[in-house]
Formats: C-alpha cells, sequence, structure tokens
C-alpha cells in the first residue's frame, strides 16, 4: 500500500491519496474537499498518480509562490521523475516539446521570441479590435435563435479569432484546430490519441511556417518564420512555439469566459455589481478575482526538484517529482480573506492562476484584455442572459487539464 510521510521526517505516516481529487457535488466552482483537508492538516505531501508514482503536493499559497520562483525546481519534462498528468500529456510532450517545459537558458531563448507579441503596450492596442469582435459576435447572438450555447457561439470564437489573427492563423481551420486541442488538453486520452492529434497539429503548424517563409506578412509565426531563415531557431521549434501558442490562446480563454458567465449567474449580486458599472478599475478587478475564484488550470503546475529543498518542515529530495495545486493556493485563507467567497471588487492581483515566477503566462496581458472586454460587455448588453438548463445539467470539464464548460446553454 502506498504511503506518505509525516512533516519533518521520511516515515509513512497515512496511504497516499490520488491526484487529480474529485470535486463535491453541487460544488462545481470550488476545489476538491480533500484539498482543503490536506492545505490545512499536511500541506506538503505525497499523492499517487495514474501511473503510480508519487509525486509530492504542495498546497499552501506561499509555498507555491515560493517553489515557482525556486531555481532549484525544473520544469523539464523529460526528467524521469517529471509527473506527468495522464499518457496523453506525456506522449504529446515528449513529440512536440515547447519552451513551457524547458529550463533557462533554452527556456529563455524560445520564450523571448514570442514576448512582443503579448507586451502589455502591444495588446492595449488590440482592444478596439477585440470589442469589435466581442459586440460582433453578441449581435449575431440577439439575431439568432435562443437558447444557445454560449461556448460555441461566443466563448470560443472570442479567443480563437483573436490569437488566429495575432499568429497568422487562418480562423476557417477552427474546427480543425479546436478538436485537435480539446484532445490534447484532456487528462484522459491515450497516447495513440494524443499522438494522432499532435501530429496532426503539429504538420499543420509547419506548413504554415512554410508559408511564412515563402510569403510572410504582418503576424507572430511570420516573425517566427524570419528567425527560421535567419538561423536563430530550428523550423521544428517554430512550429512547436506556435502550436503551444494557438492551444494556449484559445482554450484558457474560453474556458474563462464560459465558466465565468456561470460563476456571475450563480452570484447574482456580484453580476449586478459588475452589469452596472462601467468603471474600468471594477472590470479589470472582477478579472483577477474570477482567475483566482476559479483558477482553471486545476491539475497543478507540475515540475521536478533538482536539489534537495527543505520546506514547510519537510524535505523534497533531489529528483522527486513536485505537484504546485495553484487552485487550492488562490483560496488560501493565509493570502485572501474569506477565499470561497466571490468579490468582484476584491482585485486579488497576486493570485497564482498564471503561475509565477519565470514561467508565468506569456499570454496573461492578452487574456485580461480579452476577459475585461467581454465581462465589461457581454452582461450590459444582455442584462437578462441567464441559463437555460440547471446547474446540475450543465457538463463540466472534469477531465480536462483545464477546467470549464463543455456547453452553456444560455436564454434571456
Amino acid at each position: 500500500m502506498s504511503t506518505i510521510s509525516a512533516p519533518g521526517t521520511d516515515a509513512p505516516s497515512a496511504e497516499v491519496p490520488d491526484y487529480p481529487m474529485t470535486r463535491a457535488a453541487g460544488c462545481p466552482f470550488d476545489p476538491p474537499p480533500a484539498l482543503y483537508t490536506l492545505q490545512a492538516q499536511v500541506p506538503i505531501s505525497r499523492v499517487r498518480l495514474w501511473d503510480g508514482s508519487t509525486p509530492w503536493l504542495v498546497t499552501r499559497y506561499e509555498d507555491i509562490r515560493m517553489l515557482l520562483a525556486d531555481p532549484r525546481i525544473s520544469s523539464d519534462d523529460t526528467h524521469p521523475h517529471y509527473p506527468h498528468q495522464g499518457p496523453g500529456q506525456k506522449e504529446r510532450r515528449a513529440r512536440s516539446r515547447a519552451f513551457i517545459s524547458m529550463d533557462d537558458p533554452e527556456h529563455a531563448r524560445l520564450r523571448r521570441m514570442a514576448t512582443a507579441a503579448f507586451s502589455i503596450k502591444h495588446v492595449e492596442a488590440l482592444r478596439p479590435a477585440i470589442q469589435k469582435i466581442v459586440d460582433g459576435l453578441i449581435d449575431a447572438m440577439l439575431a439568432g435563435p435562443k437558447p444557445v450555447d454560449l461556448v460555441q457561439a461566443f466563448a470560443l470564437p472570442v479567443p480563437s479569432l483573436v490569437i488566429c489573427e495575432l499568429l497568422g492563423v487562418p480562423y476557417a481551420d477552427h474546427d480543425f484546430f479546436q478538436a485537435n486541442s480539446r484532445t490534447l488538453v484532456k487528462r484522459s486520452a491515450t497516447r495513440e490519441q494524443a499522438r494522432a492529434a499532435g501530429q496532426r497539429l503539429s504538420d499543420y503548424l509547419d506548413g504554415i511556417i512554410g508559408d511564412k517563409l515563402a510569403h510572410p506578412a504582418d503576424d507572430l509565426l511570420s516573425r517566427l518564420a524570419e528567425r527560421v531563415r535567419a538561423g536563430e531557431l530550428s523550423r521544428r521549434e517554430a512550429a512547436a512555439t506556435g502550436m503551444l501558442l494557438l492551444i494556449a490562446g484559445h482554450e484558457t480563454t474560453a474556458n474563462m469566459i464560459a465558466l465565468g458567465t456561470l460563476a456571475l449567474l450563480q452570484h447574482p449580486d456580484q453580476l449586478a455589481r459588475l452589469r452596472e458599472s462601467d468603471d474600468p478599475k471594477l472590470i479589470a478587478s472582477a478579472v483577477e478575482e474570477l482567475l483566482r475564484y476559479l483558477t482553471i488550470v486545476h491539475s497543478g503546475r507540475r515540475r521536478v526538484a533538482l536539489e534537495d529543498i527543505e520546506i514547510g518542515g519537510q524535505t523534497i529530495r533531489a529528483g522527486d517529482g513536485v505537484i504546485l495545486a495553484n487552485d487550492i493556493g488562490d483560496r488560501d485563507p493565509g493570502a485572501f480573506p474569506d477565499p470561497d467567497r466571490l468579490e468582484v471588487d476584491r482585485n486579488p492581483r497576486h493570485h497564482v492562476a498564471f503561475g509565477f515566477g519565470v514561467h508565468q503566462c506569456l499570454g496573461q496581458p492578452l487574456a485580461r484584455v480579452e476577459l475585461q472586454v467581454v465581462y465589461g460587455t457581454l452582461y450590459r448588453r444582455i442584462p437578462n442572459l441567464r441559463p437555460a438548463i440547471d446547474l446540475d445539467a450543465i457538463p463540466f470539464k472534469h477531465d480536462g487539464a483545464v477546467y470549464g464548460v463543455y456547453e452553456l446553454p444560455v436564454t434571456w
């Protein structure tokens, strides 16, 4: 029987729980109850993954921030004890490594080539175009039949249109890349499924890089292609970077739009405050609070210890896998008073929904602007928006690496 160690000792003390854990019935916005228990009682403990491995799970906010910023913690997913989310994710990362799964200096070299496109200044310049996309999709919803699935009609198209424009990917191909992305971010995906989906997307991005080499335009993939031409980047590295940004650029924000809307609909007092205000500061605060409250990357940030690390009365040995549970970290009462309460004026900018340290999310400025436009527009333009089905009938992405809903029927 697998066991965990008591704080301050390597001696076994209890059976190791399986991870990820199950959310409580009727509480789809809250982390699993077992995570609250671990955070309060054994904040650094062993858990068992799908492959039988037993990495450390870190659940307190300060410990998570400290380790995410610690150079003794590695993101290298080729390490034999890296705690992969599932067989599909392991296969995907083995075949197409992107900079998020590398350490410096390689991480910094590759990340730097995409940084300018996601700078605050560049993203702010996109705000009018994002507003136009959001208003156009709302116009189409209002003119069409109802109920309508908010995911397909609005939540997915907003970030997909934006990231396609930014990267230089044809939006006409969105059904193709969204279908393959869904496979790659499912924890339950098999190696074969992930291999096939990853190969299709890799070939697709490689083809686009080839087109950009021949016919450059004013987009990020053209700039990466220019790096390939200059010998600063391999074509495979360019395709892997493009694939990462394409997937991350629509999957995460789409889930935040739909799940954030549902959370607000379940908290009508908070929705009313947001709907009735045009204060950019309140809208920005609401974005940060929903990011904290929902923390949709709900399977933890995965790492490996390169050296022995003493933290929280526990010793993490060199070579041990580590999972930094940012979802429960963002519900830590030591960092956020009354953390299970949604308060749109809280403005918890210090949350770890985007991670922390050198590997924090590159696209967070873009995500923030997209969400500010969406949350500041949708509920004012459709003030009586409401779910068309009961909460317990909505299909949540419990099996996804990114949490959200598969569909959200709404009416007004």
